[in-house]
């Protein structure tokens, strides 16, 4: 029998078939017809849903570029990880083995989002918000597997740090966990710049 307190409930599941939905029918009209001459209207339609309720699950068409069902099992994976590897360690860990689980077209699929995440001028808006939201989690996290308190002010600055990383690493480069993972290797390090 499933432990109900990890395995979602019917009304949650719902929720995340309607956004994976929601989701692959917008990618799909944005390589059909572009960005730009994608309405919400159009999505909405095509995911047969009301534009309303494409609306209480991203607050705009930019944000459905920005990859936050990555995050979950990052974290996930981030506090299950060996207790002797180190906070950045062991979130590298997690990319490691989150991204070991993707095949050819979920890495072609997450790459072509990501392209066209970092040319739209109007995405700007969500992925620093993505950004913000990203280091709330990841200092979560810390907090959690360290037992400290998420008000330590370090914990903030090291989740800075490793969302940095994924900044400068992603950012207009193909997507590749390599180049990744080595720059959480080199901020794990302290930095090392001689």
């Amino acid at each position: 029998m499933p432990d109900r307190s990890t395995t979602p409930g019917l009304r949650e599941r719902k929720k995340m078939r309607t956004r994976e939905t929601i989701r692959r029918e917008a990618f799909r009209l944005f390589d059909a017809q572009g960005f730009g001459a994608t309405t919400v209207e159009q999505i909405a339609e095509a995911s047969d849903i009301s534009a309303s309720t494409f609306f209480r699950y991203f607050p705009n068409k930019a944000a459905l570029l920005i990859p936050n069902q990555l995050l979950n099992p990052i974290v996930d994976t981030f506090l299950a990880a060996p207790s002797e590897l180190s906070p950045i360690g062991a979130y590298r860990f997690a990319l490691a083995q989150v991204f070991g689980q993707f095949g050819g077209s979920d890495w072609s699929e997450e790459a072509a989002r990501q392209a066209l995440m970092y040319s739209l001028p109007e995405a700007a808006g969500a992925l620093y918000l993505g950004y913000i939201e990203t280091i709330e989690v990841i200092t979560g996290a810390l907090a959690t597997r360290l037992s400290q308190s998420p008000d330590d002010p370090r914990l903030r600055i090291t989740a800075g740090a490793i969302t940095g990383v994924l900044m400068q690493s992603l950012h207009g480069a193909p997507m590749d966990p390599a180049p990744l993972l080595t720059a959480l290797d080199f901020l794990d390090a302290g930095l090392p710049l001689t």
